[in-house]
């Protein structure tokens, strides 16, 4: 039999768990992101429809297993990241800390690999003025890295925040948007790796 005290703190975890991750800021910033990025998604693809051979040829261009290893680390980064968040909850900050270093090095390993295939691209001539493909590529691949970079250096002030300050609500709504942020990279990058890559 639960004692009033038992069914409060009941109650208080049970709302914890059903409110909105982050904060409301977090939210709009998102919607905002995801509304700019559904115009670059549509350019892209009315662009494919109107110049498939220019597009066919960019892309044939384009090294896949590259964008492969990308797509691959920004996933694994977005597992690390939900087990940092799922951790810090708990309040084991420190290997929470852990988590988010290593999603810190996905991301560093993923603006690597784009400066490697953006080198490689320029090398064999390609440019933003070379075509309507490679300004697609460049542009919006370029904004896409900024998200990234910006995704990593939060994640490395999270693994210092997990690992300096205390549990409770306010690390806990940091830290959700910090992986709300990264999901939303990740979201982002898979939809540009299938229109730029595959499609």
């Amino acid at each position: 039999m639960q004692t009033p005290d038992t069914m409060s703190i009941a109650t208080a975890q049970a709302h914890h768990s059903a409110r909105v991750p982050g904060e409301a800021g977090i939210w709009i910033f998102i919607a905002g992101d995801l509304l700019a990025f559904t115009l670059f998604f549509v350019l892209i693809a009315l662009g494919n429809g109107d110049q498939p051979q220019v597009f066919a040829r960019g892309r044939a261009s384009l090294d896949i297993g590259l964008g492969v290893a990308n797509t691959l680390l920004l996933l694994t980064g977005s597992w690390l990241v939900a087990a940092g968040v799922e951790t810090s909850r708990k309040g084991a900050g420190r290997a929470a800390s852990r988590y988010f270093l290593a999603g810190a090095a996905c991301g560093l390993g993923f603006i690597a690999n784009k400066f490697i295939e953006w080198s490689h691209l320029i090398r064999l001539g390609a440019s933003p003025q070379t075509d309507d493909f490679y300004m697609f590529f460049f542009v919006f691949t370029g904004i896409h890295l900024f998200h990234v970079l910006l995704g990593t250096v939060y994640m490395l002030v999270l693994s210092r925040a997990c690992s300096k300050r205390p549990a409770g609500p306010e690390r806990d709504r940091f830290v959700e948007c910090g992986g709300l942020f990264w999901h939303l990279v990740d979201l982002l990058w898979i939809v540009l790796f299938a229109l730029l890559y595959l499609i």
